[in-house]
């Protein structure tokens, strides 16, 4: 792909996030944080990519994506998020959650607050493997089967809810303030409110058939209630959470584990998922073409829908604003945006015309040319 940087970092970068922007302001983002994982010594990392911290819509990059600022983290980053501007948020694999607050004018990093046995088994610690964040709240998921609800400040848990599954719940999104998404190692989502007092889901979706494990999801930014996953056999599902109990749509995405979805947060038309195989896919939705067609890499391909809810053919009505029912045109178009490379990717994010992934083979990809 065009003006795509890659730098090589020396560690295996597990997760990647746009630090955010105002929503007010044209100006596109211009710092990043990476965690890595399954290193010596693991960090959570700084990165700027414009000039002294600043940049325009217009700019080109000056060279590659600098180091601002590193601090040692205890355990594999499995997830990290931005709870504001200035203060981020992990998940480890030993259990704990933790806050790093940015020092802007020192360029410097420091723990603000750390929940250390946040997931635990009976004899050791158990890896929280997601975190999800509507400040001042703050939502934790593990290998534990465990939901914790946390609060800024706060040094105690605002509510725990223990046995919530069976198995590894391996992320979560806010859906609502009071609602958070769940999905897990058996192939459900499960929907959590917290204003209900009992340690029940309010709802369950499903796979059918084969149990495979998810391992990702993320919500539609305009409409919440349709959601998308991925998961060990590459597959990117498509929900509606008011519909029945199963997947709208399946299609055939990447041939290894997905470990992420992200929809385009202010143009959901556009999806972009990573994966185990080395490819970052951008999915774009249009419905201006004049018949349907399904294009990968500019090649025609197989949209697989192996379970529908709703109408009878749920291709047609994917391909427009992923579930608008009175659409009889469109066109889902996928483009690898990485140079060919066979490590996993294991992260990405995307932020108005920018993106960053990071990866097994030790790099992070940057581009500020995402064409939505």
């Amino acid at each position: 792909m065009e003006c795509i940087n890659a730098k090589f970092v020396s560690q295996k970068i597990s997760k990647t996030r746009w630090r955010p922007v105002s929503s007010a302001s044209l100006q596109q983002p211009d710092i990043f944080a990476t965690g890595s994982w399954d290193n010596e010594d693991n960090k959570v990392s700084i990165w700027s990519v414009g000039e002294h911290g600043v940049s325009s819509m217009e700019d080109e990059f000056e060279g590659d994506p600098q180091l601002l600022c590193e601090f040692k983290h205890d355990g594999d980053v499995l997830d990290l998020q931005f709870l504001d501007m200035e203060r981020i948020v992990t998940a480890s694999s030993t259990g704990a959650v933790t806050i790093f607050r940015h020092h802007h004018n020192s360029q410097t990093l420091s723990v603000a607050q750390r929940w250390d046995r946040a997931h635990f088994y009976s004899c050791d610690n158990a890896p929280c493997t997601g975190v999800v964040c509507s400040s001042p709240e703050i939502v934790s998921v593990g290998e534990d089967g465990r939901i914790m609800l946390f609060r800024v400040e706060h040094k105690g848990v605002i509510r725990t809810i223990d046995n919530a599954d069976s198995s590894t719940i391996h992320a979560a999104t806010f859906l609502r303030t009071t609602e958070v998404l769940t999905v897990n190692s058996i192939g459900q989502l499960k929907l959590w409110d917290f204003r209900q007092r009992g340690n029940e889901p309010s709802q369950i979706l499903s796979l059918t058939g084969d149990r495979v494990p998810l391992h990702c999801v993320d919500k539609n930014p305009n409409q919440q209630h349709i959601v998308a996953t991925g998961g060990q056999d590459g597959m990117l599902c498509i929900w509606d959470v008011r519909q029945g109990n199963m997947p709208f749509s399946l299609m055939e995405a990447h041939s290894a584990e997905m470990w992420e979805v992200h929809f385009h947060p202010s143009n959901p038309e556009h999806l972009f998922t990573c994966s185990e195989d080395g490819s970052l896919w951008h999915w774009e939705n249009s419905t201006n073409s004049d018949t349907p067609s399904f294009l990968q890499g500019g090649r025609n391909t197989t949209i697989t829908s192996r379970s529908t809810v709703g109408p009878a053919n749920a291709n047609q009505s994917l391909i427009s604003s992923w579930l608008n029912n009175d659409s009889s045109k469109g066109r889902l178009e996928t483009t690898n945006m990485l140079p060919s490379q066979t490590m996993s990717v294991n992260s990405l994010d995307v932020l108005g015309q920018c993106m960053v992934c990071g990866t097994d083979g030790e790099a992070i990809y940057v581009t500020k040319r995402v064409p939505v």
